[in-house]
């Protein structure tokens, strides 16, 4: 890249466009799927269900401890798919990113979104890059979407909980939400507070194979 910052014409779909891709976010994120650049990814899928799910994100800060917004939107549209036991194979990116943001801070991003697919072993196959004139965004938004395959013995929805549930918390409440606000508005507590984010697939494939009694699996985020 000549240029250190994003410009407008990086979104025009034009020469910028296929450099700040193939230069850039192919470098990270390249296989044999993505590599053709078509207008569509094309893959082969068994037959059975198929889960999808799509999401936003638009977070202040963009970088926190234990995270990013890159790392948060590839785990965010993983675990959406993990819990409905589905096991997550492909996924879509797409940029809206503001006129002169650094091309070092989304290399950055980018990076941590290449190391978050790899854990949750899935591949990003197709996406979008838009630029918008400085002040129209928040220096980065990005979408993901995602679809897995939902195995033929599996049925986890939110319909099926009912009274007697037991009901087994992953980890602690709030540490990514009071991370990025202690961040976002400068506040300090006495002990050290990073965000969570992770995948969760590979935790409900080995719950799933341990028990056939889990009917309900939810992200607290959905309420």
């Amino acid at each position: 890249m000549k240029t250190d910052k994003i410009l407008l014409d990086h979104g025009s779909g034009g020469r910028a466009s296929h450099k700040l891709v193939s230069e850039l976010i192919l470098k990270y994120f390249n296989n044999p799927i993505l590599e053709k650049l078509d207008d569509s990814a094309v893959f082969e899928v068994e037959q059975g269900r198929l889960a999808f799910s799509t999401d936003s994100y638009t977070v202040d800060p963009i970088f926190f401890p234990g995270g990013d917004i890159g790392e948060l939107a590839i785990n965010g549209t993983v675990n959406d798919l993990a819990m409905l036991g589905a096991e997550p194979r492909y996924l879509s990116v797409g940029f809206i990113l503001e006129e002169g943001f650094l091309i070092s801070d989304f290399d950055r991003i980018l990076q941590s979104m290449r190391k978050a697919a790899e854990e949750a072993s899935v591949k990003i196959v197709t996406g979008d890059t838009k630029v918008v004139p400085r002040g129209a965004a928040d220096k980065i938004f990005v979408n993901t979407s995602g679809v897995g395959f939902i195995p033929r013995n599996v049925n986890i929805a939110g319909k099926n909980a009912k009274p007697g549930d037991k009901i087994i918390v992953s980890g602690t409440i709030a540490d990514h939400g009071v991370t990025v606000l202690t961040q976002r508005e400068g506040l300090s507590f006495q002990s050290a507070l990073t965000s969570d984010t992770a995948p969760l697939n590979h935790l409900v494939a080995a719950m799933i194979s341990t028990s056939d009694q889990i009917h309900v699996l939810r992200d607290p985020t959905r309420g």
